[in-house]
């Protein structure tokens, strides 16, 4: 089996494909025919007996060709350059009049197309709350990266799946990446959202924090303070019962002493003196 060939670039960079043949330094590309194709149908550049061909309208200007490894070389990188490629070399053999070509090298090489993608952003919007927990819907996007991505995340060191959507015009366009969940949170807690794409990662935390706002009730008093304020009440009732009782009869029995002494008076007064007759009658005789 044909160890597969890889290479790899981001867009704007340049990268050389590796051919599957070398021409011996005793030999020139006036020997060779050299055909680069990618997805074998389309030809990207052709060299023969070391004039160039045929150049694809999309790769003008942005490729060369090795003379002696038949590397090709592509500068800038571009999304769409992403795919399969076929080196294809054949061997011009001169006789007489007439050339024979053989086929001498035919391998495939993968061209890895990376395009960075933003820094992931967080959002979060509070849907609930409650005195235990508060509800959110946290939103994780990125924008303008290529291939399409893989979206993760990581809540307090435990993992989480997100509800992903990818758009892309196609499938050699840049993608957006949206992710999203529904989280309860019971305490402050950090969220990680990663996007991984051709072995690159961009990360990207927040804190989320329960936000709820309970009035926390006073706690009632002991049942001993409870007992003794309704045993001073009581007494204190009690004694406010006996003295509105007691206080009246004993202002009115002191009023009719003191009335009774008055009266007693006015009529002593009011007898005739008999001592003054007694008195009267002993000095005539």
């Amino acid at each position: 089996a044909l160890e597969k060939k890889v290479a790899k670039s981001k867009v704007g960079e340049k990268v050389g494909l590796p051919c599957c043949h070398e021409i011996p330094s005793s030999e020139s590309l006036l020997n060779y025919r050299v055909y680069w194709q990618k997805n074998t149908t389309e030809v990207v550049l052709a060299y023969s007996k070391g004039e160039k061909i045929s150049e694809h309208e999309r790769y003008k200007n942005r490729t060369e060709l090795d003379a002696r490894n038949l590397t090709l070389w592509i500068s800038p990188v571009e999304i769409p350059d992403n795919g399969l490629y076929q080196c294809v070399v054949q061997h011009l053999k001169f006789s007489h009049d007439s050339v024979v070509p053989r086929v001498v090298c035919d391998e495939p090489v993968t061209l890895f197309v990376t395009a960075d993608f933003s820094e992931p952003n967080i959002t979060a919007v509070v849907t609930a709350r409650s005195c235990e927990s508060t509800e959110m819907v946290v939103r994780c996007s990125s924008h303008g990266g290529f291939p399409k991505p893989k979206i993760s995340g990581v809540l307090n060191n435990g993992s989480l799946e997100w509800n992903a959507t990818w758009v892309s015009e196609s499938s050699l366009s840049p993608y957006n990446v949206t992710g999203k969940l529904r989280l309860n949170v019971t305490k402050d807690v950090n969220l990680t959202c990663s996007i991984e794409y051709n072995g690159f990662v961009k990360s990207t935390s927040l804190l989320l924090t329960n936000t709820n706002e309970c009035i926390v009730p006073t706690m009632p008093p002991p049942y001993n303070v409870i007992t003794a304020s309704s045993i001073i009440f009581i007494i204190f009732l009690l004694a406010i019962t006996l003295a509105a009782r007691y206080l009246p009869r004993h202002v009115c029995s002191h009023c009719s002493k003191n009335q009774d002494s008055v009266e007693d008076d006015v009529k002593e007064s009011m007898k005739p003196h008999k001592i003054s007759k007694v008195t009267s009658e002993t000095s005539s005789l």
